[in-house]
């Protein structure tokens, strides 16, 4: 036994069974940590499986267009050249393919897709401003020769602008663009019936205002006067109808589309979808089925570069317009353009220089524009370069249009 000092005697077995609960304690520790670390480890890994799992579905989505890219590779010497470093320009075709189930029902397919809608969206530089300017689809244009999808190829001719698409596709429709206005399209985005109604509907469907009621057998399309909140199969009836709303004519129709989508940018804007994963997602789904892309823009990555800038755009800045047309002296029922307004429009747009829509106050200056040389809204100039006299530059042109801010229900 040993001595204590006068504390008592301790016996071997009871300290060595304090030393051994100590160990055993420490390894309880230990086993809990290595246990709580594979399982924050497990937890991770299956939010990283699922991140990815959206990732390929919403990517896998998207449909390359390989034979686009290529042809146009092909005449890639005769394209225009991008003038502007930064600034985009994104062909925006929409499709009337009766491919798949759910499109079989606007009509048979006849093995050639048209285009009813062709937007060219301009993005500013410094993503300050996104101009859409819509071409008709009955615009005499010169047509270039282009590849048809039996392989054949087509010869030049002076036709409608919706036989591009109709002949060679997206990059038919992308040449003839490219020669018509003299500005390089960066990006094309093709969407079909079912990718616009899916769209619509992930955002639980969008106002406008009907000044009269529609009924529309052609369209299936019955509606009040007065505010109304369309879903997919409705919206679809309205940007596509023609002869049965306001005065039939395709202009019409195009400011109703680019009302329309004025409206669904302030719903997307405004409804916390861009900062609510669980909004977010339906959306992007919906967004990415059934869209055909050119290859850098078939994935979430290409389309998150090309609009990650665009959420901080004020939605005045955001335009819409129409290419300055009219009549074609040949034909009523076609159109041409008007010269030299849509000459200053396309060069504007080649130069990255802003124009101003009807109803809309100039941006003054736009907020990726230097303020050398310009004129401020009451008039007064700025001066120009060092040792120079002030310079008063004219306001931008003003053409016929709209902005995503205005409402169209007061």
């Amino acid at each position: 036994m040993a001595d204590t000092g006068g504390q008592g005697p301790v016996r071997g077995p009871v300290a060595g069974a304090t030393a051994g609960g100590g160990g055993l304690a420490r390894r309880r520790r230990r086993r809990w940590v290595r246990i709580a670390a594979f399982t924050f480890t497990g937890v991770v890994l299956v939010a990283a499986g699922a991140g990815w799992a959206v990732y390929a579905k919403l990517s896998g989505n998207i449909t390359p267009d390989e034979a686009a890219a290529a042809e146009l590779a092909r005449y890639e010497k005769e394209r225009p050249t991008a003038l502007v470093k930064d600034a985009r320009n994104i062909l925006l075709i929409g499709s009337d393919s009766r491919e798949g189930d759910d499109n079989a029902r606007y009509g048979r397919d006849s093995g050639t897709e048209r285009s009813d809608t062709a937007i060219l969206l301009h993005l500013s530089a410094g993503r300050g401003r996104a101009t859409a300017v819509s071409l008709p689809r009955d615009l005499m244009v010169q047509l270039p020769g282009c590849r048809r999808r039996d392989g054949s190829r087509s010869a030049p001719r002076f036709a409608m602008f919706n036989q591009a698409f109709q002949v060679g596709g997206s990059a038919c429709t992308i040449r003839t663009v490219e020669k018509l206005t003299g500005i390089r399209v960066d990006h094309h985005v093709v969407v079909d019936f079912h990718g616009f109604k899916e769209m619509v509907d992930a955002v639980d469907g969008v106002q406008v205002c009907l000044r009269e009621p529609i009924d529309d057998r052609a369209a299936k399309l019955r509606l009040p006067a007065g505010r109304v909140t369309l879903n997919g199969e409705q919206a679809l009836g309205y940007v596509r109808a023609r002869k049965s709303l306001g005065d039939g004519s395709d202009t019409e129709r195009m400011e109703r589309q680019q009302r329309f989508l004025g409206a669904l940018v302030n719903k997307v804007r405004s409804n916390g979808v861009l900062l609510n994963p669980a909004k977010l997602y339906p959306v992007l789904d919906a967004a990415t089925s059934s869209l055909t892309t050119d290859p850098d823009l078939a994935s979430l990555r290409g389309l998150y570069e090309l609009v990650r800038g665009l959420r901080d755009i004020p939605i005045e800045h955001v335009q819409f317009l129409t290419v300055p047309r009219e009549s074609y002296a040949l034909d009523a029922n076609r159109d041409q353009l008007v010269e030299p307004e849509a000459e200053e429009l396309f060069e504007r747009l080649r130069t990255d220089r802003a124009v101003a829509v009807a109803g809309n106050v100039p941006p003054d200056p736009a907020p990726d524009e230097p303020r050398e040389g310009r004129v401020e809204s009451n008039g007064e100039s700025h001066r120009g370069p060092s040792g120079t006299p002030p310079v008063t530059a004219s306001p931008p042109p003003t053409f016929r249009g709209n902005t995503a801010a205005e409402h169209f229900c007061e």
